[in-house]
């Protein structure tokens, strides 16, 4: 089978090859095969391959496959499963080595894809719509927080103005349509001017700005009605960190969930103390610490936003596994709309 392989991190286009793997013996009691049809280059999977800043690089005595999310049709199952079957179109995460051509997954992981979801839906079925749900979560908890603060000096109100960097990204738009649908007061920050007109096209009931104006910031205000922000979701970090916090009110939160943005802000900058300012990092890396029925009903609702709402699962490009380094370029693409997928033949 062929898969794409690292045995050491670094950039991507250096040190990723394509290669045939022996195939996955039989599975095991619990387990099944995937015969995997495509999957997504999250911007996740590509900080994996390539390390993280402060970290240092490593490398591996056994060739690594990139890839935790995917969608195909069952090849084979062990022994216990029941609701599984040859031939059942599915979707998986979280399954490391999805960036190849057969999987090894354990059955509870492996989810069946809903009738009339389409392959290239079903390829993102998982991952956008939990990081959403993490999202909502992490807000809801700053948000009630800092409610309860207010509460204690008799004060009560609306929650404040939320305000979300890389805006035009797969997952911002969730978050768009999530905050239009929970009247969430949120403002979209985009890095250009071509893509901030794209998303008001989309979300006109949003405002969107573009951080290459030069008075972004004041547009940020004026978009509040003179409030700052009590949260700030970002996936963007690097230099603009700083730029932010300045957006926040005191007491405010800063979620950083991504590292899309180049330089770096030094902590003590941010004046984090006589503020009160909370940074939060949150990952969907820990989404397997919630409980079985926590996960159930997170993937439940994925399947049904995949259902019911598939134009917010757009793609990109679909390229096939022998043409990772044009998908790796694509990803990183200025403007790009949606997310690569890397695809397979289903035989």
């Amino acid at each position: 089978m062929r898969a794409i392989t690292h045995d050491q991190q670094g950039e991507a286009s250096q040190v990723l090859r394509l290669r045939e793997q022996p195939t996955p013996s039989a599975p095991a009691a619990g387990q099944v095969h995937v015969r995997v049809l495509s999957r997504p280059v999250h911007p996740g999977d590509l900080a994996g391959v390539q390390g993280f800043p402060g970290v240092p690089r490593q490398r591996f005595a056994t060739p690594r496959i990139p890839g935790l999310e995917g969608m195909g049709v069952v090849e084979s199952v062990g022994e216990g499963v029941r609701e599984l079957y040859a031939g059942q179109r599915v979707a998986f995460f979280p399954v490391p080595g999805a960036w190849s051509e057969l999987v090894t997954a354990p059955a509870d992981l492996v989810v069946p894809v809903p009738e009339g979801v389409s392959d290239e839906t079903a390829a993102l079925m998982l991952v956008n719509p939990i990081t959403l749900l993490i999202l909502l979560r992490a807000v809801e908890d700053a948000q009630h927080g800092r409610r309860s603060e207010h509460s204690e000096h008799g004060r009560r109100g609306q929650a404040g103005p939320v305000v979300q960097t890389a805006a035009g990204s797969s997952v911002g738009k969730l978050v768009s349509a999530a905050a239009l649908k929970h009247d969430i007061p949120l403002v979209n920050l985009v890095r250009g001017a071509a893509g901030a007109e794209t998303l008001r096209r989309r979300f006109p009931g949003l405002p969107t700005i573009s951080t290459a104006d030069a008075d972004w910031r004041a547009q940020v205000r004026d978009a509040t009605g003179g409030r700052r922000a009590q949260v700030v979701l970002d996936a963007v970090g690097g230099s603009l960190t700083g730029e932010l916090a300045g957006l926040l009110d005191d007491g405010g939160t800063l979620i950083t969930y991504g590292q899309l943005g180049s330089g770096s802000t030094p902590l003590e900058s941010v004046a984090l103390i006589p503020r009160g300012l909370t940074v939060r990092g949150v990952s969907i890396g820990r989404w397997m610490t919630r409980t079985p029925d926590e996960r159930a009903e997170d993937v439940a609702f994925a399947a049904g936003l995949a259902a019911t709402a598939p134009e917010l699962f757009e793609v990109a490009a679909s390229y096939d596994l022998a043409d990772f380094a044009q998908a790796v370029d694509h990803v990183r693409r200025p403007g790009k709309s949606g997310t690569v997928l890397l695809t397979s033949p289903a035989s």
